[in-house]
């Protein structure tokens, strides 16, 4: 989608990719789906565990149900409450715990200890990051002109998948990873050279609260352009620009993509700018425009 309101205030042509209207609000359904169909029947039939603040957590329990196996899902008692319903719709199995990801990890080994389960991390595995990149492919399909890409990052499975997709169809083209400034892990990484952890991330962008991994830092550091942060109130004000101009739902950890474009921080003035707009699963009832 397009919208000449916020291309004048980006100074470009934005397209836009909206995840957002997805199967479970998000992209993620892509990688799930992908994780869960390559798996042997033998290790279907015992089902998949994984840990998510809340999209990753509803794709893998629809793409489980669609494949007529059991999810157990671990999220972070912080989440919102559409994610938990919309994942308990699904079939999902959910274990709550505390808001850290050291906690997360430990409640998924314990599942997994239980049930004998196959984990499908959010991020860390090739399956997942290959199954988010389609996102970027069928952009590139649609708008082959594009000079800019950019998406979200947290763990960093849709950023790798896109850099890998993007790069791969069109080597020219500029990679940008977006994120808050108060869950700047990747940037910090980026820059040091190293990872660098981010323990008690404090974002409205409740999908952007993981850290990077190995895997996710690796393919980053070879193929992504640039990381660029963004404040809470940049954050809510594209957001808001969104839902006001295009008349679409998104979430905040979308509108951490949006801003650096419209705030024209990324050099793009007169090119083609295209944005993977990641979720649309917002709480109604909590709103946080003023």
């Amino acid at each position: 989608m397009t919208c000449a309101a916020l291309d004048e205030m980006a100074g470009a042509q934005v397209f836009f990719k909206c995840e957002n209207l997805q199967k479970t609000g998000s992209f993620k359904i892509r990688g799930a789906s992908n994780a869960v169909f390559a798996l042997s029947p033998a290790a279907a039939q015992k089902g998949v565990v994984t840990h998510s603040s809340g999209n990753h957590a509803a794709a893998l329990a629809l793409a489980a149900r669609r494949r007529g196996i059991p999810a157990w899902i671990v999220m972070p008692s912080n989440s919102p409450q559409a994610k938990l319903r919309a994942v308990e719709s699904y079939g999902g199995k959910i274990k709550l715990c505390e808001p850290t990801l050291p906690a997360r990890e430990e409640a998924a080994r314990e599942l997994l200890e239980q049930t004998g389960a196959t984990l499908v991390h959010p991020y860390n595995d090739h399956r997942i990051i290959a199954g988010q990149g389609t996102a970027t492919a069928e952009f590139l399909d649609e708008a082959p002109e594009l000079d800019f890409v950019l998406a979200p990052v947290s763990g960093g499975g849709l950023l790798s998948g896109t850099a890998i997709a993007a790069k791969s169809m069109k080597p020219g083209i500029r990679v940008v990873g977006c994120e808050p400034k108060q869950a700047d892990d990747a940037a910090r990484s980026m820059a040091a050279g190293k990872l660098e952890s981010c323990d008690h991330p404090d974002t409205i962008a409740d999908g952007l609260r993981a850290s990077l991994c190995e895997l996710t830092f690796a393919i980053l550091r070879e193929r992504v352009d640039e990381v660029v942060t963004v404040s809470e109130d940049e954050i809510i004000e594209a957001m808001r620009h969104v839902w006001e101009r295009m008349k679409l739902i998104i979430e905040p950890s979308s509108a951490v993509a949006v801003a650096p474009a419209l705030l024209r921080r990324i050099g793009a003035e007169g090119k083609r700018v295209g944005i993977i707009l990641s979720g649309g699963n917002v709480d109604v009832s909590a709103l946080p425009f003023r």
